[in-house]
């Protein structure tokens, strides 16, 4: 039988548990064996030590309720889960044709023993003088007829469950999907808001690298000032969004962090210009606070 989860799913899968509730190793167990409708249930011996492993990890923490530990996700549990929402996707289908797969192999093992069963059954009966049923013979036959019921009803199962996995896996893709294009929008237009507040502020927080730290604070020269200009219409356009706005912004003000110091360690700072770029700079904060909405 192939493995029910390939190296390193297992792990990720437990993050999904986890994200859904806090839970203790012997919930985390019966929950899997839920989820295969019986058909696997993992040792405390696989479980365990993949959460001691993610605990080490930063990824999940645990609390200890009634002398058992408790295990809870971690932001950064939760992030990676993020990160992997397709393959995540992708794993729920595997395990809805995992259980199909064992469902197949118990009909197998099933069908093996049934024939085994009806083949002894003959051989019961060409062996006897007498073709009369005794107690024996009417246990063998209902102990096939509950076989082939068991078998039907099972097989039932993994195909209604194959079913729902399959279209349970589709939601998760198409939710996902969107969660990252809605990412990628709002990192978009956070981004073009910060251009457009940068450009607002009288070009400081594009061009602070430009005109008022060249050692010329009331007017830089025209070929500057067209530079300063179109840097700061396209500043850090470079930077490609992600799935995550709040590290994007921390990237576009790093970039301009490094930009100002290095114009400021090329050209040199006076104390007027570091003046002036205070006030640009409580300005700009201020339309920032805006855009991104006042403290509660």
């Amino acid at each position: 039988m192939p493995p029910v989860f390939a190296h390193g799913r297992l792990r990720l899968y437990l993050l999904k548990l986890l994200d859904e509730a806090p839970r203790h190793g012997y919930e985390v167990i019966r929950l899997l064996e839920e989820r295969f409708q019986g058909l696997y249930a993992p040792s405390a011996g696989t479980v365990y030590p993949r959460l001691a492993k993610l605990e080490a990890e930063g990824l999940v923490t645990h609390a200890t309720e009634g002398g058992r530990k408790v295990y809870s996700i971690t932001d950064a549990g939760r992030a990676e889960l993020a990160d992997r929402g397709g393959e995540l996707a992708d794993l729920e289908l595997e395990i809805r044709d995992s259980v199909s797969e064992l469902a197949a192999e118990m009909r197998d093992d099933v069908r093996g023993a049934a024939g085994d069963l009806r083949r002894e059954m003959l051989a019961a009966a060409s062996a006897s003088a007498t073709h009369v049923e005794d107690e024996s013979w009417k246990a063998a036959k209902e102990d096939l007829r509950r076989a082939r019921q068991e078998w039907k009803e099972q097989a039932r199962r993994a195909k209604d469950e194959s079913r729902r996995a399959r279209e349970e896996a589709q939601q998760a893709r198409r939710q996902a999907k969107e969660a990252q294009e809605r990412a990628r929008e709002e990192v978009q237009r956070i981004a073009g808001q910060l251009q457009e507040q940068f450009a607002r502020s009288g070009g400081v927080l594009g061009s602070l690298a430009g005109a008022w730290l060249g050692g010329a604070p009331a007017a830089a020269p025209a070929g500057d000032a067209a530079a300063d200009a179109d840097r700061a219409s396209g500043w850090a356009a470079d930077l490609t969004p992600t799935a995550d706005p709040a590290r994007d912004l921390d990237r576009l003000l790093d970039r301009f962090r490094d930009e100002v110091r290095d114009a400021a360690r090329d050209r040199g700072v006076t104390a007027a210009q570091v003046a002036e770029a205070r006030g640009h700079l409580a300005a700009a904060t201020a339309r920032l606070g805006t855009t991104f909405g006042s403290k509660p």
